[in-house]
């Protein structure tokens, strides 16, 4: 490889490839990865010049990033279509809006300052899978590009054309007062706009751009932006609190009494709502999510089904896409939306207006929607640093270890392991419904640790300190991002 070139191989993650940037990538290794996935297209639709929708969100860099890209994918004969200033759903919509061939966003999402990525897909409504990851890894570290002659064009004001779509499909009659908080991230110049669209009283928390995050990261799952977005609930008696992720397909959502509730549980609701109907209806949640879900007697009585999956985006939205779900929902709060409610990806914005909907459709506040579910503790997803190249393995040695304790039946807080699951890490569950969950993150030097239980708080605790144990005899475990 030209040595001027640098990209780090372990930047192609599980269904999209970040990077730090400029230590782990330059720009003309973001220029080889646009040659990588332009002739990844082109194989893929047998066309010499398929058209590709490209956008950016608001960072410092990120114009730069794009503009690489763009390069690398007209030199092997792309069609570029440039929405610009764009979250990821907005990007995704304009895969099926303009009948393109492939995406590709300069993301880095939720990730902090300093990071830059890729979200990319050929098929709509879906993002690469890890295999179509790894023929792209292969691709451009091994130089096997295309050559062809392409071009590019801008397509102006298509943020207007997603508000639009949004905003007509979703008008609500009851008057909700929504605190909309974005971070300073991009969603910032979408999300307050839509939900006015649709007919909510918004008060916009943080919603300028500012590509420095000065107060905390665009993260749903930080409890520093929950905090904030509770504050301003009670502040301002609001009826809902929404965050919203640095490219938009992701909400956290806040009660009128400014308590979190975890997206699992907003999927939850939402799919109650929709339930009646659209009776006999499937959905996808990951394996961080609730287990209410499978125990649930309204989603039952509307002879409803959940399946659990892997998570990560690219896998919920392919299950849900595969299964012909009506919806599919994360813990990390990317839902998924298809016919006739959305086209199939994460979009956080569609997402609150599913909320919205809800709210619409009860006589109720939220918390008291909320206390009709069966109570459960829950911890947030915690992420210890483990090392790219040590993380898959470390998982590997903790399901072997929880096998060997199931089946000699050892006891956990007096409980003995009931049920296995290893579709994605291992998800190990008790009798009384409790569960610990330990996998590798797909996009970050982490694992990802969550544990619920609907018994008492402590068990929880008791679940989690376990997990802990586990993970620090293995010496390969540093500071956790936040911890019960």
């Amino acid at each position: 490889m030209n040595n001027s070139i640098k990209i780090d191989p372990f930047g192609f993650r599980e269904y999209d490839a970040r990077w730090l940037y400029p230590d782990n990538i330059n720009l003309e290794g973001v220029t080889n990865l646009g040659k990588g996935l332009g002739t990844q297209i082109i194989n893929h639709t047998n066309k010499s010049n398929p058209r590709i929708i490209v956008g950016h969100d608001y960072r410092s860099y990120s114009e730069e990033i794009k503009s690489a890209l763009k390069k690398g994918l007209i030199s092997t004969g792309c069609y570029v279509e440039d929405v610009g200033l764009a979250l990821s759903p907005m990007v995704y919509f304009a895969q099926f809006n303009l009948e393109s061939d492939a995406v590709a966003m300069v993301t880095a999402s939720h990730n902090e300052n300093g990071w830059t990525g890729v979200k990319m897909g050929i098929k709509k409504g879906l993002t690469h899978a890890p295999e179509e990851m790894k023929e792209l890894k292969d691709i451009t570290l091994n130089n096997k590009f295309i050559e062809g002659q392409g071009n590019e064009k801008e397509i102006s004001d298509f943020q207007s054309v997603y508000k639009d779509d949004l905003i007509n499909k979703n008008k609500i009659k009851k008057k909700i007062k929504a605190v909309v908080a974005c971070g300073n991230g991009t969603a910032g110049i979408f999300a307050p706009d839509i939900l006015r669209g649709i007919g909510c009283d918004v008060i916009e928390l943080d919603c300028n751009l500012d590509y420095t995050f000065p107060k905390y990261n665009p993260n749903p799952e930080d409890l520093e932006m929950l905090h904030a977005i509770s504050k301003s609930v009670k502040e301002n008696n609001a009826d809902i609190g929404f965050g919203f992720d640095g490219d938009g397909d992701r909400v956290g959502v806040i009660d009128n009494d400014g308590n979190e509730i975890f997206s699992d549980k907003i999927g939850l609701l939402i799919a109650r709502n929709l339930s009646s109907n659209h009776k006999g209806s499937k959905f996808i949640v990951d394996v961080k999510s609730t287990g209410l879900y499978s125990t649930d007697e309204v989603l039952k009585n509307n002879s409803c089904e959940t399946l659990y999956w892997k998570t990560g985006h690219s896998h919920i939205k392919r299950k849900v896409n595969n299964e012909k779900a009506l919806a599919g929902f994360e813990k990390s709060g990317h839902f998924f939306f298809n016919k006739p409610l959305g086209y199939g990806y994460d979009d956080g914005i569609n997402s609150a207006i599913q909320v919205c909907h809800l709210l619409n459709n009860n006589h109720k506040k939220m918390s008291e929607i909320i206390s009709e579910l069966p109570n459960t503790y829950q911890s947030p997803t915690m992420a210890p640093f483990c090392e790219d190249n040590e993380k898959y393995q470390v998982v590997e040695e903790i399901i072997k270890q929880i096998e060997d304790l199931k089946s000699n039946n050892v006891q956990i807080d007096s409980q003995e392991i009931e049920d296995i699951l290893t579709v994605n890490g291992i998800r190990f569950s008790f009798k009384d419904g409790s569960w610990g969950l330990i996998r590798a993150s797909s996009n970050k030097p982490s694992l990802v640790v969550v544990t619920e239980s609907p018994t008492s708080d402590e068990r929880k605790k008791k679940i989690f300190e376990f997990i802990d144990d586990l993970l620090q005899k293995t010496g390969k475990i540093g500071e956790y991002d936040q911890k019960i």
